[in-house]
């Protein structure tokens, strides 16, 4: 990847856009140095409230940054671990970003999953694999909430759901935003769907971008012929919505 220049205010959404392989997920890695070896940053900065990111370790970044980054990747089941409760893992979060009890940390965590939209006392006392996709990205937003990050990147996340949940978990990340003033980077191959939601839109292919810009100028005027073909690609997620066929709701396929 080369030319990646992206840059994210706070309370603000910026959509990364593009087909699977053009580098959406390892720009996102980059920031949060997950890059799977022997992958490595050689060149420019990764800059996080005036810090360079790129020039920490695994460690540095933990100790450094602690909660202030939150993440919400499309493989929502590797977001828990299987032999915890998801109310377990949601306590030993909050307690490791923010000392505390772990009964007010118990309170804080029900009344967050509460808040996305779950059965709060069933939720906690469920493992993973008791919880349908959509459930499970609601539980990971409920950590989102608990942590309350200044900066939120969100890996393809509705990709794995259907069309409502999906737009379910859209809709909660805005919630999340007016609540905690974060920004938020949203990786997604589907460009009309970013459009209905973000601020502003970064096309990128074969590792470079293309076009950058707001969305609703990128809506009517897109420039580079790449951002032609994604548009006309995948309908909207309202259009998916209001397809019916005998009550039946279709999904997109993109």
């Amino acid at each position: 990847m080369k030319g990646i220049d992206l840059e994210i205010a706070p309370g603000e959404r910026l959509a990364l856009v593009g087909e699977s392989g053009s580098g959406k997920s390892l720009t996102a890695s980059a920031i949060l140095g997950l890059l799977p070896a022997p992958l490595r940053v050689t060149a420019g900065t990764v800059r996080f409230q005036g810090t360079d990111l790129a020039g920490l370790s695994r460690k540095e970044r933990r100790k450094g940054l602690g909660a202030r980054i939150g993440c919400v990747f499309q493989d929502y089941r590797g977001s828990f671990s299987p032999y915890h409760t998801v109310g377990s893992q949601l306590v030993e979060a909050l307690r490791t970003a923010r000392p505390m009890k772990r009964k007010q940390a118990k309170q804080m965590a029900l009344d967050s999953l509460e808040q996305v939209g779950l059965p709060a006392e069933r939720a906690y006392a469920s493992y993973s694999f008791q919880l349908s996709g959509g459930q499970l990205q609601r539980a990971a937003l409920a950590c989102v909430l608990l942590l309350r990050p200044e900066l939120l990147i969100a890996d393809e996340p509705t990709t794995a759901l259907d069309i409502v949940s999906g737009r379910s978990v859209m809709q909660l990340m805005l919630d999340i935003q007016r609540q905690t003033g974060c920004g938020i980077l949203l990786i997604s191959h589907d460009l009309n769907l970013v459009l209905d939601w973000a601020d502003r839109a970064a096309v990128m292919r074969k590792g470079r971008l293309v076009e950058e810009g707001p969305c609703d100028v990128l809506r009517t005027s897109a420039s580079h012929p790449y951002t032609q073909e994604l548009l006309a690609a995948c309908p909207s997620l309202d259009d998916a919505l209001h397809r019916h066929e005998g009550g039946h709701v279709h999904e997109a396929h993109c």
